[in-house]
């Protein structure tokens, strides 16, 4: 048996009846990481030595009876972004400019985790400061697609999803901004699932963009994004984003009846330019739900369209101030200068990669007076419209349905120079984060050449429940999510 193949709720069966220990799985892990990771590059960090240690530590609670079952997480291994913060763990965020900080302190989704039991594999590669669709402007190396070696794997999570399609863990976390826990995990087969914005603390979380970004995770199926969804969520004093909300048993609704269920169709989403075998196995999709009894209805998000140019605006303006703490001063890398404005400027200058210095000159430019009226404000103004299209929608709608990207993962090098196209890379992701609701994207298909294809379920602030029990209800008369690539 490949334990590393195995999802959380089967490897929990396997620990708690003794047939397996945490060693054995940890074992199983590394040894998958020794064969695949030279071909597929999803770590930055690999901490071996720790992770031996937290299952040592894991089996022992398992093996003490009253602690079974109690624990969902103990002695499981899972992967974690290099933006999130691991104490005494390496966290760069794939650039330069933070190649040699460890964090003094722990995430609060990874201290939840820590409580839980779980064992560190790693910290995963990702587009710098979260800064893309591809994985490919990290500042250590390009993360390869599990399915086809010479695609991306989609980005900026492009690493925690790689590792989970790849066997390298269990599951793992990402962050998502405009796209970047769904549009990987689409790309390479696998689970995302970003929840509503201030469902999960951002407290250990390097900020991108403050009002978009968002923690999630990227597992091999529905049930295990419930499990994971169940211990990382909840209201953190830590965070003043974090919404003091009840949290319930996302796994309670698993495998209840979607019939009747209304599953809204926005025909701004099906768009001249998107693979046609993506549209296809998306409206495939659609008729399974109705086959389980769901109810189709044509649904419109009028303000789709300009979702992008507004997502460009609001996150480069929030990176150009989130990012402006970076000087070499504090922690970091730091250049040499002749005095102390040329050191600011060559660390500046030498620690950030092209992409992040774009963002940072266009949202500086969006900020700047004279210009802060015209574009940033403008921008509010139609991020409000974008939340009120999906309000509308929701009261025609339980679950909106739409593609997850546009296209199936792309070759490494197809739109590096061309930034524009790029950034259409998420245009069927930015929406959500814009309005701040839960989305998540499962495996709904292949196309000819086997390249994952990702359906994307959305539901209503804090209604996480309805899209994973739709989610859930697919997957069970489907079975995408059981192909592995052949590594």
């Amino acid at each position: 048996m490949d334990l590393y193949s195995l999802t959380i709720s089967e490897v929990r069966d396997l620990l708690d009846k003794k047939e397996i220990s945490a060693i054995d799985l940890v074992n199983s892990i590394y040894q998958r990481i020794d064969v695949v990771e030279e071909k597929v590059r999803a770590f930055i960090t690999i901490t071996k030595d720790k992770a031996v240690k937290m299952a040592n530590d894991a089996q022992k609670k398992i093996n003490l009876a009253e602690t079974q079952n109690t624990l969902p997480l103990l002695g499981i291994p899972i992967a974690i972004k290099d933006n999130i913060c691991t104490k005494g763990v390496r966290t760069t965020c794939a650039s330069k400019i933070l190649y040699n900080f460890v964090p003094p302190y722990e995430s609060t989704v990874t201290s939840r985790l820590i409580e839980q039991g779980y064992i560190l594999v790693g910290k995963t590669n990702m587009d710098e400061f979260g800064m893309g669709s591809s994985t490919e402007n990290s500042a250590f190396h390009v993360t390869k697609n599990p399915w086809w070696l010479d695609r991306i794997p989609g980005g900026s999570s492009g690493g925690s999803a790689a590792a989970v399609a790849a066997g390298e863990c269990i599951a793992a976390l990402g962050s998502d901004t405009g796209g970047s826990i769904r549009q990987p995990a689409a790309l390479c087969g696998v689970v995302g699932l970003k929840p509503t914005y201030g469902r999960i603390s951002r407290y250990g979380l390097v900020a991108f963009a403050s009002s978009l970004d968002q923690i999630g995770s990227i597992t091999k199926d529905v049930r295990d994004a419930a499990i994971v969804m169940n211990i990382i969520s909840g209201h953190d004093a830590c965070d003043s984003t974090s919404a003091p909300i009840p949290v319930p048993d996302f796994t309670a609704v698993l495998g209840k009846d979607i019939n009747g269920m209304r599953i809204g169709i926005p025909k701004q989403y099906f768009i001249e330019g998107m693979d046609e075998e993506v549209e296809m196995s998306v409206k495939e999709a659609i008729k399974k739900f109705e086959l389980l009894g769901a109810i189709p209805v044509d649904v419109s998000l009028p303000h789709t369209g300009y979702a992008v140019a507004t997502y460009y605006v609001l996150a480069t303006s929030e990176a150009s101030s989130n990012l402006a703490r970076y000087d070499g001063v504090k922690y970091g890398f730091r250049a040499k200068g002749k005095d102390l404005m040329d050191m600011y400027m060559n660390t500046r200058a030498q620690g950030f990669g092209a992409e992040v210095k774009r963002r940072i000159m266009l949202g500086t430019y969006a900020l700047s007076s004279g210009y802060y009226e015209a574009y940033y404000k403008k921008a509010q103004h139609v991020r409000t419209l974008i939340k009120k299209d999906f309000e509308d929608a929701f009261q025609k709608a339980d679950v909106i349905v739409t593609p997850t990207s546009p296209t199936a993962a792309f070759k490494i090098g197809e739109k590096t120079a061309d930034p524009l196209q790029m950034y259409l890379s998420d245009i069927f992701t930015i929406s959500v984060n814009l309005a701040g609701v839960p989305g998540i994207s499962i495996p709904c298909g292949f196309t000819s050449n086997n390249l994952p294809i990702g359906l994307q379920l959305i539901g209503r602030h804090f209604d996480e429940e309805t899209i994973l029990k739709a989610a859930y209800a697919y997957e069970q008369v489907t079975g995408w999510h059981r192909r592995k690539p052949g590594l």
